[in-house]
């Protein structure tokens, strides 16, 4: 049996990549919830602009995690 390192070491990168790119925007999509400001209203309509933008930035960076893992999962059950 023989272990093809190359590929091994390619599998390895990619997964470090992925995995570093998910933990990310996890992060954003958390700071960006934070600054929506958790759906409070605002007084006056530039900061609720701001808001809905960072609510949908937020709903975008999580989104995105959560399509990354359900490819994931797709990849291991169908195998």
């Amino acid at each position: 049996m023989d272990i093809n390192w190359g590929t091994l070491a390619g599998v390895f990168a990619v997964s470090l990549g992925i995995t570093a790119v998910v933990v990310v925007m996890f992060s954003l999509g958390l700071a960006a919830w934070a600054r929506a400001g958790h759906g409070e209203p605002a007084s006056h309509t530039s900061r609720a602009r701001h808001q809905k933008a960072a609510k949908a930035t937020a709903v975008l960076c999580f989104a995105s995690c959560l399509a990354v893992a359900a490819y994931g999962i797709a990849l291991i059950v169908t195998g």
